[in-house]
């Protein structure tokens, strides 16, 4: 399994009220981190050809991030079939290595060209497996 992982520091726009980040923040990170996987990883070909669109979200809160915490996301595919995947996003503090949070998300590829579902290629499950 192919795991691609960044780095980011928490800041007071990442907030609510009660002084951690907030809910919508974690998706909208799940989702940056699978949008820099898929660019970083995939051929200039792929990127051409193909574009992901997002099916489900489920995440498990487990712990607060608080203004600061640098932050670990691990992602990585656990599984894909025919035109979908699930990717798995893992959310932990840099410095405790404690998980805040933990996703899977289904994703759906989708032909540049035609605008409908694709099947995945040999070619592309390779490049996370």
């Amino acid at each position: 399994m192919q795991t691609f992982e960044i780095h980011i520091i928490v800041t007071q726009d990442d907030l609510d009220s009660l002084n951690h980040v907030n809910n919508v923040r974690y998706v909208q990170w799940v989702q940056d981190v699978a949008e820099q996987h898929w660019n970083t990883t995939a051929t200039d070909e792929m990127l051409n050809d193909y574009f992901w669109v997002l099916l489900n979200h489920n995440i498990s809160y487990k712990n607060p991030a608080i203004l600061g915490d640098v932050l670990t996301l691990k992602t990585y595919i656990k599984e894909s079939g025919g035109v979908t995947c699930i990717r798995m996003v893992e959310i932990f503090n840099k410095n405790t290595d404690k998980l805040l949070a933990s996703s899977a998300t289904k994703w759906c590829l989708v032909g540049q060209h035609n605008m409908k579902p694709a099947r995945i290629t040999e070619e592309i499950r390779t490049l996370f497996s």
